[in-house]
Parts: structure tokens; sequence; C-alpha cells
């Protein structure tokens, strides 16, 4: 807050626009609210609002932008950027309160949603109506389709559908001074100039709030063909990725890697079951959804049979059920079993180009091995989509603030021409590397950005740029 404003009179103008019960302040404020999934520590806020309409919304952030007090908008709080921790003497906008479904739209295929919705909800309401919202997390259960808007969250089956920003037809955002820009296109075209709700997906809640948004639904889906599979190098993976989306007509859903740490790791430390032997280079998981899976399963399997004739692929374990397919994917969402048990970590998530990953990670292997030669490392990733995840840790003795592995990590990344978040984010974990994935024209553009939407810069301020 500038140092000539009057905190309680401000409090009491928030307060005549939110109303009195949407406010909290000082020990009021859950403990939940200060953090997110990630380790960035905040500031103290000054309020919490828990505001119900757009309308709200508007007077909040109008209240705000007069009096110069920072804003911090949170959804359900499961960034691992610190994007959603509270900055000194802000103000927390919480959008759970606009946990609700409007409308679904069966004839255009889209549901209209409150920010604050979540995840799952959307994705079972979607079901119900015999549709597929294909967005998925591991957060699925809390997470916001504002954060996930937000963010751009990627998720599973980017592969197939595309990022978070591929998902919205439309948006409803509230702007800095409060002012409303309502954009709830419901078209899958509409070339009326430029299409302003990309200025939002992905900035993070920095330059605008999201209230509501038009997501595009897919096709039902009753359920899926997979397969675990070993293979010798990530050359072989490349290629039964190109050969399995050539035989599918392009409908792989997911196609996921394990390399042997990761794969060995998750079956030595969890009572798992091993599908395969634990003695092989790398582990792709290949899963196909469909609406009638019965149908595909043949071609399935001969795509695999094919690979397997022409050396690509090693082994296979072919899911024979819902159950065993659910079984397969436990065994990659296993690293969250892994994290608390090699805490602490630096965990990283990555992207270079797909052709160039197997050669990034040999190198990311070998420089921290050089430089730390007891540290554990654990790879894996959305590979279909050029995705990499690595775990690195215990890391308390070997490099407490993690800043010597994250520098080696990322200047590999930089000289892959690949991405320091490749669905994460920025937030304020990331900021100091986000020039070696941006240039600094940029950079610059991206700052003008933020001074013309927000000029007295009050929206998340201190994040990302």
């Amino acid at each position: 807050m500038n140092m000539n404003t009057n905190e309680a009179g401000f409090l009491a103008a928030l307060k005549a626009a939110a109303g009195d019960k949407a406010v909290r302040t000082g020990a009021e404020i859950p403990a939940a609210a200060l953090n997110d999934w990630s380790t960035e520590q905040g500031g103290a806020p000054l309020a919490l609002v828990t505001p119900k309409d757009t309308q709200t919304v508007s007077a909040i952030m109008a209240t705000c932008h007069a009096h110069g007090v920072a804003v911090v908008p949170q959804g359900g709080r499961t960034g691992l950027a610190g994007g959603a921790v509270p900055s000194e003497g802000c103000v927390l906008i919480s959008i759970a309160g606009f946990d609700r479904i409007e409308e679904i739209d069966t004839a255009s295929g889209l549901m209209v949603v409150g920010a604050g919705c979540i995840l799952q909800r959307v994705q079972e309401a979607a079901a119900e109506a015999g549709f597929f919202f294909p967005l998925d997390l591991g957060a699925r259960g809390s997470c916001q389709i504002g954060g996930n808007i937000a963010t751009n969250a990627g998720g599973n089956r980017v592969i197939r559908y595309g990022m978070m920003r591929d998902l919205v037809l439309g948006l409803e955002v509230v702007q800095a001074d409060g002012t409303v820009l309502s954009m709830m296109n419901r078209m899958p075209k509409n070339n009326a100039a430029l299409d302003m709700k990309h200025l939002f997906i992905g900035s993070e809640g920095t330059l605008g709030v999201i209230t509501r948004a038009v997501l595009r639904l897919h096709p039902g889906v009753a359920g899926a063909n997979a397969a675990l599979v070993a293979l010798p190098d990530f050359a072989a993976a490349a290629s039964l990725l190109q050969h399995a989306q050539k035989v599918l007509s392009g409908r792989v859903t997911a196609f996921e890697l394990m390399w042997n740490d990761y794969y060995s790791a998750v079956l030595s430390e969890t009572a798992l079951r091993p599908p395969l032997a634990a003695d092989h280079p790398l582990y792709a998981l290949i899963e196909v959804q469909g609406a009638d899976p019965d149908a595909d399963r043949p071609v399935f399997e001969a795509m695999l049979e094919s690979a397997f004739e022409a050396g690509t692929v090693i082994d296979a374990a072919i899911a024979q059920s819902q159950r065993e397919t659910e079984a397969f994917w436990t065994l990659r969402d296993g690293i969250a079993e892994l994290l608390s048990r090699r805490a602490p970590t630096i965990n990283f998530d990555v992207s270079v180009p797909l052709a160039r990953i197997g050669a990034c990670v040999d190198e990311m292997r070998a420089a921290l091995e050089a430089a730390y030669p007891s540290l554990g490392m654990l790879f894996f990733g959305h590979a279909g989509d050029s995705n990499i995840h690595l775990v690195a840790g215990p890391i308390t003795e070997l490099d407490p603030t993690g800043h010597g592995i994250e520098t080696i990590v990322y200047g590999i990344v930089r000289d892959f021409a690949g991405s320091v978040s490749a669905e994460h984010g920025i937030g304020l974990h990331k900021k100091p590397w986000l020039s070696y994935s941006r240039s600094a024209n940029e950079l610059a553009l991206l700052r003008g950005l933020k001074a013309t939407l927000d000029p007295a810069g009050i929206l998340n301020s201190g994040k990302v740029l």
C-alpha cells in the first residue's frame, strides 16, 4: 500500500465495495491463503476478499486501483511457481465463490462456467452431458478453472487436445481499474479483429482477474486402450510416437516417458506391482481414448506388434481392463509419493524440441553428476508434447538453496532453445530465469502490455516480470 494511504479508510471503502462479510483481515485470514503448492514465501496480506459475482470484483478492483493497493488473485492455490502467494500489504481476491456451471450447450459443444469452478466438477458435468473435457491434472479435485486458464495449464493430454488455451472459446475479465471486459465468445471461428482473450490466458493474474469462461467440449469417450512399453533409448521412443500417430490417425491421447531412474524408484519405494522388468533404459505409457475402445483394440495391438517386430519396442504390457489402465497411470503418478520420501528436492518443469529431448536429458544427467556425484535424479514427463520433468534431491547438504542445480539445468535448457517453464508458469520461482527463454525484445513487449493494461502495477505485482 502507498505510504500516504490511510489503511482504515481503505478497508472501510473495501468493505463498502465487497460487503462486510466478504472481507477478512488479520487473524481472520486462513493460513491456507498464504501459500500455494510451491515453496515460495509471500508477504502478509492486508485483507482477503471472497466475492461471488463480477460486479463485486469490479468494485473491489476499482477501489484498490483508486487507493494504489496491490491485488493478488487466487484460485485453488495448487500452482507450483508461487504465482498465488500474497505480496506484502496486498488484497487477496479468492474466486472460490464463482464455483458454478451456468450452461451446457450440447448443440455447440460448449460449457459456460464461473472461474471458481473446480476442474473435476467440469469434467464430471461434461461426461454427464455426453461430452469430454480433456484437461486433466493431479490437482483436479481442488484446482479451479480460472487458475487453469491464468496459467495455461497443460497436463497429460496436450498431445491430442492442446493446452488450456485450446479449450477456451471466451472469457470475462475484470481489468485493473474495475472495467469489465466481456469476451464471452461461443464460436470456434471469430476473426473480428484481435482475439484479446489470449492476452489473459497464461498471464498468471498480472493483466486481469478472470471471472467467467466459455469452455470447448469434445465428443465423449467410453474408455481407452493403453500399454506400458520398454524401449532401448529415446530415439526408439520418438520413432514409436511417430509410428503410433501414423497408424492411429493422430489419436494418441497420452505418451508419457519414464526413464529407468524414475521407474525403478517408483517400484522400489512404493508397493506397486511391476508390469515390466525394471532393467530397461526407458519406458513409455501410451494411451488412446475413444468412443469404442473394443473396436479400436485390434488396430492398437497391431501398432504395437509392428513396433515390436521393428525392434523399436523391447517389451510391452497391454492393459486388459480399465483397472489395469489405471494401474499404469498409478506408476506414472507415483511422483507424489517419491517427492515426500526425497524431500527437500528441486523440481523442474521444462520443455525442449521433441527430437532433442534424449540429448538434453543425457546432458543434464552428466552435468549434474559431475557437479553433485551423489545427487539423486528422476526423469519423466509428457514427452509427446516436449515436456520433461526432473526431480533432483534430496539437496539438503549438496545445494541447500538449489541455486547451483537450477543454474546447470536452466543453462542447458537455454542452450537447447527450450523453455524454463513447460506448463507450471513463472510466478516468483522462475522469474530469475525467464530471460533464458524470452528475448530482450519479447520481455520489453510484455512489460509494455503490463504498463498498458495495469498502469498502476497493482495486479499480482512482482510476479512473472
